[in-house]
């Protein structure tokens, strides 16, 4: 009989599959996304000397004093605008945006869209 491939599976191979043709450099780091059930997280991250430069995510208790009442796609907008100040601090004005084989939808695009009404460039 067939198995049925586990849909994360599905997703850490189409990750792997990006992340060949995706890397980030000193002027271009990469924004990289991971989404669990009750959490999202992002990093900025420069992939040359393996270094995160900036992250946040709604685990930090700052931001989840933030979140309150708001829905997972809220939370995604608002830790995607706090990434994106982060990194601005640190001198980041474009990165390289690696949604971590998720479909661009939902979380993830709330997320980039907070990034984005934030400042950064992708």
């Amino acid at each position: 009989m067939f198995k049925k491939q586990d849909r994360n599976e599905i997703r850490v191979i189409r990750h792997a599959r990006v992340r060949k043709k995706i890397s980030g450099t000193t002027e271009r780091p990469r924004l990289c996304v991971y989404r669990s059930n009750a959490h999202i997280y992002a990093q900025v991250i420069d992939d040359t000397v393996g270094k995160t430069l900036a992250a946040a995510s709604t685990v930090e208790k700052d931001i989840a004093a933030q979140i309150g009442e708001v829905d997972k796609k809220g939370a995604a907008k608002l830790v995607g605008k706090i990434v994106a100040e982060r990194a601005q601090a640190a001198g980041i004005k474009t990165v390289v945006f690696d949604r971590g084989g998720y479909i661009y939808t939902g979380r993830v695009a709330e997320l980039a869209a907070g990034a984005r009404e934030a400042g950064l460039d992708f």
